[in-house]
């Protein structure tokens, strides 16, 4: 029997849908699963007549493939895993790739990449975004790790992934070690940010406008026609026109307003932090789901604690257009914000990534994928050295013609209690970024005060420290 090309260990959803994407762009996939059954359900079902083999042990898996082995990781983040590599190791041979296609921290990542490589085997640590649709279809991939790892599996990589503008692969190398989870880490940083911009303008629709579900999916069906035309925006649209089969109602209504998180969003603030870049609105985004969980509390809460009562002015479309400005500004912040910890980190850990090849592989495929990253691509080519995406030229005209419907948008929500931390996280980013002066002279003063931590002076060079309490 003729050996596969590639093996694929994890049949979840999205491991399947790999397979049969391999599969139909002309690979020979073996497949394993701890669960053997799963093995036996999907190449009997799914999988049956395509070009799939199953496997049920590890060894069965390593004989099954041609060398140098190919073997794509679809397993859970964490130390599943470790234990998967742990067996590999056993049964592959020096020159092998192991591929890990799972949200793996990034530190985890190198940390494997090292052990891997010990052993004469090679490693990469592989963003793939795009969901079940999107793995089956054509994923956004992003691959980091050995440039020899590399060299073995793009052609596969490339076959499988998403297209841009036609025949553009939403695939590249972008460097060593976990540079590429990282950059899926940055992706899913984003997301959280796009997903909580958007649920705040249909909030400001609903709850200040009186909007029903459907007309509001109205909304932003046209919206997805114009700047602000991504993925998002596109099933939000389809989102709310669904109507729940029990009740009659619009299916969003008898949803739980608390959100869930799986952790990746969490990491890129936790990063941002830890490199010490500014990325408010995807932090406040980590906090909205943190806050949304809190429902029996803010049960409570709602019949204790007063807020104003505030009614929508006269003219409700222009409310609207405003509402588009403050979601399209808000996303331009909220995606510089997460260009910027891509940089200063590419920086600190030595990965050159290409900023606007980054943004050019989010252009399909992948969850955040949206017209405007084309002008982010196109800025990093005007500038490579690009040090903030609201100075490029094009953003920064955006910014200074729509700032006034984004103010409006966001005096109106505070002025009638309803909570935009994105749209306003996201506004004081901007204005805090272009002011040349900010209140931090300040404190650092009370530093000095209560610590002794020194300050600089804006008229000479050197670290000064006055004794405040003499």
């Amino acid at each position: 029997m003729q050996k596969a090309d590639i093996g694929l260990v994890g049949l979840g959803v999205m491991g399947q849908s790999l397979a049969l994407n391999l599969a139909g762009q002309g690979y020979r996939v073996a497949v394993y699963n701890r669960r053997t059954e799963v093995v036996d359900e999907f190449i009997n079902g799914r999988g049956k007549g395509k070009e799939i083999t199953g496997a049920y042990s590890w060894q069965e898996l390593a004989d099954a493939l041609q060398p140098p082995r190919r073997v794509f990781l679809m397993v859970k983040a964490g130390p599943p895993v470790d234990g998967v590599i742990n067996e590999l190791l056993a049964v592959l041979s020096p020159g092998d790739v192991i591929m890990d296609g799972g949200n793996s921290h990034f530190q985890d990542t190198m940390r494997r990449h090292d052990l891997v490589q010990e052993k004469g085997l090679l490693y990469l640590g592989i963003g793939v975004s795009g969901g079940e649709e999107g793995a089956l279809k054509g994923p956004s991939i992003m691959p980091g790790g050995d440039r020899a790892a590399w060299d073995l599996v793009q052609e596969p990589l490339l076959a499988i992934s998403a297209k841009a503008d036609g025949d553009q692969p939403c695939c590249t190398y972008l460097g060593p070690g976990g540079v590429g989870h990282f950059v899926k880490t940055v992706h899913n940083g984003i997301e959280y940010g796009d997903m909580q911009l958007i649920s705040e303008a249909y909030f400001l629709m609903r709850e200040l406008m009186g909007m029903q579900a459907p007309a509001i999916g109205e909304v932003f069906q046209t919206w997805n026609t114009g700047e602000l035309e991504s993925y998002l925006v596109e099933i939000t649209a389809d989102i709310l026109s669904r109507v729940d089969e029990v009740t009659g109602q619009p299916l969003v209504d008898v949803i739980l307003d608390e959100a869930e998180q799986k952790g990746t969003g969490k990491w890129t603030a936790q990063e941002a932090m830890e490199l010490g870049v500014p990325a408010p609105t995807i932090a406040e985004a980590v906090f909205a789901r943190a806050l949304s969980g809190l429902k029996d509390e803010r049960v409570r809460a709602a019949g204790l604690l007063a807020g104003p009562n505030v009614q929508l002015g006269d003219d409700p479309n222009q409310f609207l257009e405003d509402l588009r400005q403050a979601l399209y500004l808000s996303k331009i912040c909220s995606y510089a914000q997460g260009f910027a910890i891509l940089k200063q980190a590419s920086g600190d850990y030595q990965w050159d990534l290409d900023l606007g090849q980054v943004a050019l592989i989010w252009r399909g495929g992948c969850i955040i994928r949206a017209r405007f990253l084309g002008e982010i691509t196109n800025a990093f080519h005007r500038n490579p050295h690009l040090e903030n995406l609201l100075i490029d030229p094009y953003f920064a005209t955006a910014l200074k013609q729509g700032q006034a419907s984004w103010r409006r948008v966001v005096a109106a929500a505070a002025s009638a209690g309803i909570p935009v931390p994105g749209f306003g996280s996201a506004l004081f980013y901007y204005d805090g970024y272009r002011r040349d002066r900010l209140p931090a002279n300040l404190l650092q003063a009370q530093r000095d005060y209560f610590g002794a931590h020194t300050y600089r002076r804006v008229d000479m060079p050197g670290s000064f420290h006055t004794h405040w309490s003499e």
